[in-house]
């Protein structure tokens, strides 16, 4: 059984089911998911997409589904006992499935940790006791809860198999392929607001004008690119500043191609997250945006304390590889002169391309669902 709340764990678990049927071809899994894991022939016990949910009143409308979800599972765990529990990320939600299989004697296999490093670290003896097996992505949680009396294994990160530059186009052809007329001149930048509804409204105004600024303010020929994703419509797009902006700057909205476009810019400016890894992976200095609501960002304060940085880049580097603009920061004005530094200052540059290399490297080789799925048939084993 394989439980992933979300879409990147769906996919995550989607890899983890193939690398370990292709080590087992007997094995049959169900679970909670999405289409990845839908596709790859899990039997459906409740759709994921009811679950993916953020923030206190978002969870209280959804407890219904939550509920739901939790009794589905629980009933199937009861009639058809799994030789093995999954569990991907989702920590409120899956803890509670662990302590429940654990009274089942049902083995736990626990695969992307939480982020008991950033906040709530209590979590670590819970997930100790409720689990047989942690595998970790992120190369300081091993040392986080080796610290803390609990063994984990670091399986590298599943980015390293996604996010390869040798297997996308060249930048010539991506821009060939989208019909984007550039010379050896042309700066292109990337916008990148992020994939949720709030991250756009709350980021992409001030990261358009910041691209206003860069064009008004250089006679240099700018490109700036923003990919969309599909669950993000062109009108949230428009509403969120680009219809002010579109007769004042080369900007182009691009659907399809993510990699290729991000590993053309010559620097980015990001949502802080995921994305920011991807293009520490590609190779391109990334300015990292993050804003919530000032309550949210008060009460996180308090809570997280004890993180120098926000960024996953400079987290895994132990230091500030990138820059990073936080809350009130994030201005067109610092925006822009974060890159024109990327751009610009040649050492500066080279001291943040060399940065990023390191992150790669701290990531381990390619892989992890391989790694992983071995773990989790050790899991199988010993039962």
């Amino acid at each position: 059984m394989i439980i992933a709340g979300e879409a990147s764990g769906d996919l995550h678990g989607a890899r983890l089911v193939e690398a370990m049927r292709s080590l087992r071809p007997d094995l049959r899994f169900s679970g909670i998911g999405g289409s990845e894991l839908a596709a790859d022939g899990v039997e459906m016990l409740f759709d994921a997409a009811k679950l993916a949910v953020v923030g206190i009143t978002e969870v209280i409308s959804h407890l219904g589904d939550i509920l739901a979800a939790r009794q589905a599972v629980i009933s199937r765990m009861r009639t058809d006992r799994p030789a093995l529990l999954i569990l991907i990320d989702y920590p409120d939600f899956n803890l509670l499935l662990a302590a429940k299989a654990k009274q089942l004697g049902i083995p736990v296999f626990y695969y992307i940790s939480p982020q008991v490093w950033a906040w709530r670290s209590g979590r670590v003896g819970k997930i100790g006791r409720l689990t047989d097996r942690v595998a970790v992505i992120l190369p300081f949680e091993k040392n986080f809860y080796a610290q803390r009396g609990v063994t984990v294994d670091f399986v590298g990160h599943p980015l390293k198999d996604t996010v390869r530059r040798e297997l996308l186009p060249t930048r010539e052809e991506f821009f060939r392929a989208h019909d984007l007329p550039v010379t050896a001149e042309t700066r292109v930048i990337g916008i990148l607001p992020g994939s949720r509804t709030k991250e756009i409204r709350s980021l992409l105004p001030d990261f358009l004008a910041a691209a206003q600024v860069l064009a008004q303010a250089s006679q240099h020929d700018w490109l700036f690119l923003l990919p969309r994703a599909s669950t993000v419509s062109h009108e949230l797009l428009l509403e969120s500043g680009l219809a002010s902006c579109q007769n004042t700057i080369n900007i182009r909205v691009v659907d399809k191609d993510r990699y290729a476009l991000m590993a053309a810019c010559d620097a980015a400016v990001a949502a802080s997250g995921t994305v920011t890894l991807e293009m520490a992976l590609l190779g391109i200095p990334t300015v990292a945006a993050y804003r919530v609501s000032p309550w949210t960002y008060r009460l996180g304060r308090l809570l997280v304390r004890h993180l120098r940085h926000f960024s996953l880049v400079n987290l895994i580097a132990e230091r500030e590889v990138v820059p990073e603009l936080l809350q009130e920061q994030v201005s067109p004005t610092a925006i822009a002169a974060a890159l024109r530094k990327l751009l610009d200052d040649t050492e500066y540059r080279r001291t943040v391309l060399n940065g990023l290399a390191e992150v790669t490297e701290k990531l381990g080789p390619p892989g992890c669902a391989e790694r992983t799925a071995e773990l989790a048939l050790a899991c199988l084993k010993k039962y």
